[in-house]
């Protein structure tokens, strides 16, 4: 049986305004993966993986390239260095989403840090517009890995995974105002998140 739920605590999430050397929005998630770095690095950049737990990619995928996600974003390549880091713009040149693996023992650490503009993301509240996402990146990476015989958008469409996706962006909600988003950013971003990642959260309801 698939515990969903019991993999929202293996994430680590953050967000932090980073003024060096620009003033950005940092969000950053932390997980380990029971593979070793070469797997996780194949996972991450293979076309053929990447479909399977994400979503199809395609481009000229070498330092240099571009890539464009399916019905998503797209960008340059800045940095890819196997099978250890990976950097690459994400749908604006100011967006940079950056991927670093490290063994950990039997399992490898994924670091991911997507700084943004302050003048764009508003405040740390601005976490709430892509750390859900990216929580949900990393739970169809998990599923890949660790379970993949399941259907990722059948799983996630479970009343778990709709739970899965309501925590979520509680677990967002809370990891920006521990940053000291301003409270009215916060509600808007709650909402946004909620309407986004977690539409079957009835209007009004608790959350």
């Amino acid at each position: 049986m698939i515990d969903l739920l019991a993999q929202l605590a293996r994430v680590h999430r953050s967000v932090a305004q980073d003024a060096n050397p620009d003033e950005v929005v940092r969000v950053t998630l932390r997980r380990s993966y029971p593979t070793d770095p070469a797997d996780l690095w194949e996972a991450l950049t293979r076309p053929e993986r990447l479909a399977r737990w994400f979503s199809p990619v395609t481009g000229d995928l070498r330092p240099g390239g571009t890539f464009q996600i399916e019905n998503n974003a797209g960008g340059d390549i800045l940095a890819c260095q196997p099978p250890t880091l990976l950097r690459t713009t994400f749908g604006d040149a100011s967006s940079i989403v950056t991927v670093t693996l490290a063994a950990r023992g039997a399992d490898t650490e994924l670091t991911l840090d997507h700084t943004v503009p302050m003048a764009i993301a508003g405040s740390v509240a601005g976490a709430l517009f892509a750390g859900p996402g990216w929580d949900e990146a990393l739970i169809g990476l998990w599923l890949h890995l660790c379970e993949p015989d399941a259907d990722r958008v059948a799983t996630l469409d479970t009343a778990e995974g709709r739970e899965w996706a309501h925590r979520v962006v509680l677990a967002w909600v809370e990891v920006a105002d521990a940053a000291g988003a301003p409270a009215d950013q916060l509600e808007a971003g709650r909402q946004a998140a909620l309407a986004q990642f977690a539409p079957h959260v009835p209007a009004g309801e608790p959350s």
